[in-house]
């Protein structure tokens, strides 16, 4: 059998095993699909409430589309859920397809062995949730980058439009690639599209409403941000709790000082974004090629969205995901470690959630260690981005080398 038939099959398994695990595990984790997506689905087929156009939305407007798209093979196999399933398998197939090719590239390979191991490191919260139709759509985008960098920001903006963090990869796409008019100009052609649309529908008032939806949240129990309240909620002290927010249907902690940490996140992760992008910059106008700067750049922009969130969901893991595969399809050993960084953290996630995610809503010790323990691996990581981004070196010119 030829390395890409294994491929496949692996990737069949790895599929069914997680979308399968999905209805056995405790807490649900395929609970999102139809608690939420298939009713706010349902509600915009029949015309009674379209979210993101005649009400206020916590996602993008283009949130709406794949919920609407899995109801297709739900009604056919009489299960939204199991549509759902479907829908993240094959768009996931899509761009398998696409990233192994042949299966004459050692580099590629192992970049679809490791999106396969993440996918099963993580578990079903990575299939049953948004995000997990972004993954697909980003990984084409990255593979497209420089051979058609029009189409990849066409496909990181449509993301972005459905789940915010891709806007960090077409950031650092914008600052990598040569041909920025390009990239810049998919970009804006589809959010004129998305926007259009939505203005056309009615849906003005609406259209940007996730922003400031995302901006009134509290600290969600899984964020790095909220390690002090969990572990004072831990000890007893006075004031320190994990609560139910029943508007946002999230966990969340509260204790002293609370509202200030809430308000000071979101100016800490935009001045964080800020930094590194700036960075990244610099260094592309000394002249550090694409291959080597994009990944860490964009790396170290999607870590920073998830260590400097107040929103800690478990799925955000999936973000690190598509540049992580594209850094080793460029180069697998200088990105074998931290791919071997972000299957740890995601072996650690799916183990907070949902195996001892109870526990966790009961401020237990054991369940907080192992989610401080993830949250170390991802600040880490994060650092480690860091560091690499300011010590990429630059090119010295001819000129010089020849003095």
């Amino acid at each position: 059998m030829t390395n890409r038939g294994v491929l496949w099959i692996a990737f069949a398994f790895v599929h069914i095993g997680v979308a399968a695990l999905g209805f056995l595990m405790p807490n649900e984790p395929m609970g999102d699909v139809y608690r939420v997506y298939e009713p706010w689905s349902v509600a915009a087929w029949q015309g009674y409430a379209v979210v993101g156009v005649t009400e206020e939305w916590v996602y993008p407007p283009l949130a709406l589309l794949p919920m609407l798209l899995a109801h297709a093979p739900g009604t056919l196999l009489g299960s939204y859920t199991i549509g759902w399933a479907v829908l993240v398998t094959v768009l996931d197939a899509v761009a398998f397809a696409i990233l192994i090719g042949r299966g004459r590239s050692r580099g590629r390979t192992v970049a679809a062995w490791f999106w396969l191991a993440a996918m099963a490191c993580l578990g079903p919260v990575g299939m049953y949730r948004l995000d997990a139709v972004t993954v697909p759509l980003a990984i084409l985008a990255l593979l497209w980058l420089i051979g058609r960098p029009w189409l990849a920001s066409m496909l990181l903006a449509a993301a972005t439009w459905i789940k915010v963090w891709p806007a960090a990869l077409l950031a650092a796409a914008f600052i990598a690639v040569r041909r920025r008019g390009a990239v810049a100009l998919g970009a804006v052609v589809v959010s004129a599209g998305v926007l259009g649309a939505v203005i056309s529908a009615g849906g003005a008032p609406h259209a940007l409403g996730f922003v400031a939806g995302q901006t009134a949240r509290g600290l969600q129990v899984e964020a790095p941000v909220s390690a002090p309240y969990l572990w004072g909620a831990v000890a007893g002290i006075d004031g320190f709790s994990v609560y139910y927010d029943v508007e946002l249907l999230t966990f969340q902690v509260t204790g002293t000082q609370v509202d200030t940490v809430i308000a000071a996140m979101t100016p800490l992760m935009a001045l964080a974004a800020v930094a590194i992008a700036g960075v990244g910059a610099w260094k592309a106008w000394r002249g550090v090629r694409f291959v080597r700067l994009f990944p860490v750049l964009g790396l170290a922009l999607v870590v920073a969205l998830i260590v400097c969130n107040k929103v800690g969901s478990p799925q955000f893991h999936t973000w690190l995901f598509p540049v992580v595969a594209f850094g080793l399809v460029i180069d697998r050993r200088r990105w074998a470690g931290p791919g071997i960084l972000v299957l740890g953290a995601a072996a650690l996630t799916q183990l907070v959630y949902p195996v001892l995610y109870g526990g966790v809503l009961v401020a237990e010790s054991g369940p907080a260690l192992v989610l401080t323990a993830r949250n170390l691996v991802l600040i880490a990581l994060l650092a480690w981005m860091a560091v690499r981004l300011v010590r990429l070196p630059v090119p010295v010119p001819a000129r010089v080398r020849a003095v």
